[in-house]
This record gives C-alpha cells, structure tokens and sequence, in this order.
C-alpha cells in the first residue's frame, strides 16, 4: 500500500489493535511487519505509539534540485520544463485512467480556487495549485509518475509560488489561470487524452512565458540600476564634501 502510493507521506497508520482486524494477521505479525518497515525507512515511530508513512522518495529527488537553484538560480526554468514534461504525460494518463471520484476531486479543487474571497493571496493559491497538479499526478496511476511528482512536491510549491506572485501583477492573468486548471478537469472528465496533453501543454507553455517575461523585465531593471550606482559614485569621488566647488 506504501509502494503503490495508496497510503500518501505523513499518514497515521491505525492502531495495531485495529489493523491487525483490518489486515486479518495475529498482532505479533503485524508487529514484526512493522519493525521491518522501520527499519527500510518506509514507516516512522510517532511519540506516543503507532506509525507514520515516511516520505522516502522526496529527499532523494528534491535536495540536489535544490542545491541546483541555490548555485544556478536561472535554472529555474529547466524546473519548469521538468514540470512540463511530467504533467502533460499525467493529464494525458489521468484521461485514460481516472476513476470517477478522482474526477470528482479534481472538480473541487478547481471550484475551490475560484471561489476566493478578498484580494489573491498568492501562498494559498500555491498550495492549492500544487495540490491539483499532485492530484492530476494520482488520477494517471502509473505508480512512477506519483512517486516521481510526490518527490518535486516541495519544489514544485516554491516553484509554484514565485510563478503566483510573478503573475499576480497582472489580475487577468488570475481568471486565465483558472480557466486553464478548468480545462485540464474537462478533457479528463471527457476521456480525451489527446485533449487533456493539449490542455496541460498550453497551461504550463503559458506560465514559462509569463515567467520568462517577468524575469526578463527584472533582469532589464537590474542593469539599469548597475549603471547608476557607478555614475554616483564616481560624482561622489570628484565631490568628497558632496558639494560642488566653484570652477577654477
């Protein structure tokens, strides 16, 4: 149940009273299931007794990516087209394969970021935009495919929430991108794997754009400002007292 993502990070495992019932095994089986699970790194003693699912593969694959962006912040962009790549091919597999309470589920997220109230707020946008893509992840079921987007989870919200703040600049860019969620949701209701590929593409096509653009006029600021700092400096070094003297 861990291994094909049935039982999700952070899940409290029952009692063991409890599931050994479920699991129809003696409570001294299941205790030394238990330890073993331990032992692999698979489950974690809480503090008071009884277990909780470990989050083995995000480690694994989040750290040297985040060590990638602390070195080389511009490669934030070959994130994004990590992204890209992953959740076209889950869009186009939860099509084919997304049971009706997965399509259920993914309807409530969308309607759920739609019906926000007061002004954006981009850090809770970000978690519930991760937590659709994740969900588009799970309603693919390919088995690799969870666990590789479980891993990018973290990343993907901090990735995520840049991507938020970058676009929030412009409010029509907030309705967009809940029309694109929304069509993701319909060509997977729809079965249409060709279409949901389609729509996932030319959701994440737009946020690389719209990211690239804000970066661009960033960086165009950035220099801008390089070149004043100097001319004020080299005004400084020919006025130590910071006031003009008289021409000779």
């Amino acid at each position: 149940m861990i291994a094909s993502g049935a039982l999700k990070p952070g899940f409290s495992l029952p009692s063991e009273r409890d599931l050994s019932k479920q699991l129809d095994v003696s409570r001294p089986s299941l205790r030394e299931a238990l330890l073993i699970l331990e032992s692999r790194g698979l489950l974690q003693a809480r503090r008071g007794g009884g277990y909780d699912v470990t989050d083995v593969t995000g480690p694994i694959i989040t750290d040297p990516l985040v060590h990638l962006l602390q070195r080389h912040p511009s490669a934030i962009d070959d994130i994004l087209e990590l992204r890209h790549g992953l959740e076209c091919i889950a869009a186009q597999f939860a099509a084919l394969r997304a049971t009706d309470k997965d399509i259920k589920k993914l309807g409530s997220l969308v309607a759920s970021m739609r019906k926000r109230k007061g002004e954006f707020d981009p850090f809770e946008d970000a978690d519930r935009d991760a937590d659709f893509h994740m969900s588009v992840a799970e309603a693919s079921h390919n088995l690799a495919l969870v666990h590789v987007t479980r891993g990018l989870f973290n990343l993907m919200r901090i990735n995520m929430l840049r991507s938020r703040e970058a676009l929030y600049h412009q409010q029509d860019n907030v309705g967009l991108l809940d029309e694109q969620h929304g069509e993701i949701v319909k060509a997977i209701a729809a079965r249409d794997p060709v279409a949901a590929r389609k729509a996932a593409n030319l959701h994440l096509s737009f946020v690389q754009a719209s990211l690239r653009e804000v970066t661009e006029r960033q960086t165009s600021k950035a220099a801008v400002r390089s070149k004043r700092v100097p001319a004020k400096q080299q005004e400084d070094a020919g006025d130590p007292d910071g006031v003009a003297g008289d021409a000779p």
